[in-house]
């Protein structure tokens, strides 16, 4: 089907490869990845009287600014400052995701082919708004979610605002459920949705484990981790899909 045929339901269903803020949006979404990077560094410098372990220490431990005892733990973390700016970094990489990454784009990322192969539905098929509503849906959640992460890095856990823990979980809430939805949408498009879907299944999972048992489990780190890591490592795999298709389409049209 050539571009002039195409109808113009299908072409707003397309991403404007022109527009800078679509590469933009997918590159902000495989940024989180700097998070694993400045957690190593920090780790290793950690002071603490013992040393720290991701299957007992909390992720935010990390980031206390002061040493001493905080809560029954025995913390002290010299570049607390790379954490909080990390969790900064990534927080904001997800909310410019959220932003300049379009509902058409989304829907359409994972669809095989390039400008060529247009999503159109045939005859018979259900209209795309139920699409359309998933990938709102899943800007809005990782917006939340990097909203939260911007206030993790901002309000320290050893600050004692509950901001700290509000913001926890909204980044593992949003995004455990932003990937659920993703790995819906992209459901039958690509392998890589049910990766997604694992990891939000994973990041809800943990995190309702954590509510019952209040934590109070032999190594709360693990558990931590199984709520944070999908979530950062799920959008960094859907981010490198949606960048790849912005790619392929420039491509397509350069041609």
């Amino acid at each position: 089907m050539s571009h002039a045929t195409v109808p113009a339901s299908a072409a707003t269903f397309l991403p404007n490869v022109r527009s800078v803020r679509a590469a933009i949006g997918g590159w902000a979404q495989l940024s989180v990845v700097q998070y694993f990077v400045a957690e190593a560094a920090v780790i290793d410098a950690w002071a603490g009287p013992e040393p720290y372990s991701r299957t007992t220490g909390y992720i935010s431990d990390l980031g206390a600014v002061s040493c001493g005892i905080y809560e029954d733990r025995a913390v002290c973390s010299p570049l607390h400052v790379l954490m909080n700016a990390s969790f900064v970094v990534q927080g904001l990489a997800l909310v410019f995701g959220a932003l300049f990454l379009t509902a058409g784009l989304l829907c359409v990322a994972a669809r095989p082919g390039v400008a060529a192969r247009r999503f159109h539905p045939g005859p018979g098929t259900s209209r795309p708004a139920k699409h359309w509503v998933s990938a709102v849906a899943i800007r809005i959640l990782t917006g939340i979610s990097g909203v939260g992460t911007v206030i993790v890095g901002l309000v320290p856990e050893d600050y004692g605002s509950p901001w700290h823990f509000a913001g926890a979980l909204m980044f593992f809430i949003g995004g455990g459920f932003a990937l659920l939805v993703l790995g819906f949408l992209w459901f039958r498009q690509t392998p890589v949705s049910w990766f997604l879907a694992a990891c939000g299944v994973v990041c809800i999972a943990a995190l309702v484990a954590g509510g019952v048992t209040r934590m109070d489990v032999p190594e709360p780190g693990l558990l931590e981790r199984l709520m944070g890591y999908p979530v950062t490592i799920g959008l960094a795999a859907a981010g490198l899909v949606i960048a790849g298709r912005v790619h392929r389409e420039r491509r397509s049209r350069a041609a």
